[in-house]
């Protein structure tokens, strides 16, 4: 049997948090005590987990308690994008029901009237394995929703990355390059941040979810991480990504962001390309390009555009069950 701690009464320290995270089978930044700390403290209700066998840590559950509508939810933690059980590449079957059945049973001595969790895909395991989404829903979790992320493959010959682009792309990275675009790594975060406020209002009438203040912060506490790449027109920075590596094995494109007034110098392009074949040569798999539907509503266009560069789609599941 394994054993349910609320981590502020569990003894582990962050760093032991944040140790097992890192030699997990599928755990990612978003699920670090580190990352999580960046949030002010009344913005969430923290209710992180520690799960226990044989006094022996086997997963560690980001979690927090939310009130709405009047309902009590035990639910992955709000400020990640990312939650669930992280656990060893040894998990068995047989713990993966052990992990989900405790979990029910802590939850209703809470008094939760649901648990809700968005595991990672499948791409960030290091061995790929269903065991938690099979005991999730034999324990009779639903689907809140399945939500699509579009995702490249990395582990392709370098000289072979381009020709799985589609016709538009290819030829837009080479137009790119002909009008001089140069990309590189660089700290120029309120530049960037300017032309993603502008963007996000123009295209989705929305701010973005980190302030400008919370991203350097986030750079700072992950600096080699968390990285921004620029596409320049001599000096002038006219299109960024932010990237953060989430795991040894998966990049996500956090926000993608680029100056209309530049619009046809297809420095987007040109600037994965260059930040893909980058990662390559670091070791990473995939490069998560984040969702294109919203609650199960696609955006057609977004995802056109990140099929352009070889992107395919796999889920993002979020789960839920009512107690």
């Amino acid at each position: 049997m394994v054993e349910i701690i609320p981590l502020k009464n569990s003894l582990c320290t962050q760093d032991e948090w944040d140790s097992f995270v890192e030699t997990s089978d599928n755990g990612t930044m978003f699920h670090k005590r580190l990352f999580l700390s960046y949030h002010p403290e009344n913005r969430f209700e923290d209710s992180s987990l520690v799960i226990k066998k044989d006094n022996k840590i086997i997963s560690v559950f980001p979690a927090v308690l939310l009130n709405r509508d009047g309902k009590k939810i035990l639910s992955s933690h709000g400020g990640a994008s990312y939650g669930g059980f992280v656990y060893k590449h040894n998990l068995n079957f047989r713990e993966a029901f052990d992990l989900v059945e405790s979990l029910v049973d802590y939850a209703k001595n809470l008094k939760c009237d649901r648990i809700q969790l968005t595991p990672p895909p499948m791409i960030y395991q290091t061995k790929y394995s269903n065991y938690i989404d099979f005991a999730l829903v034999k324990n009779e979790f639903n689907y809140l929703k399945r939500d699509v992320s579009s995702v490249v493959q990395l582990d392709i010959p370098r000289d072979e990355l381009l020709s799985t682009y589609r016709a538009e792309a290819r030829t837009a990275v080479k137009k790119a390059i002909k009008q001089n675009i140069e990309i590189a790594e660089c700290e120029r975060f309120e530049e960037y941040y300017e032309i993603l406020k502008k963007n996000l209002k123009m295209r989705h009438n929305v701010n973005p979810t980190h302030s400008l203040d919370e991203i350097i912060k986030l750079k700072r506490m992950f600096p080699g991480k968390i990285r921004l790449w620029g596409a320049f027109l001599g000096e002038k920075l006219i299109a960024g990504v932010c990237n953060f590596s989430a795991n040894p094995k998966v990049v996500l494109a956090f926000y993608i962001s680029h100056d209309e007034d530049y619009q046809e110098y297809r420095a987007v392009n040109l600037l994965f390309y260059e930040i893909m074949k980058r990662y390559q040569e670091e070791g990473f798999r995939f490069l998560d390009f984040g969702i294109f539907t919203v609650n199960m509503e696609p955006n057609w266009g977004l995802g056109r555009f990140k099929e352009n560069f070889g992107a395919r789609g796999i889920f993002r599941d979020t789960f839920y069950k009512d107690l």
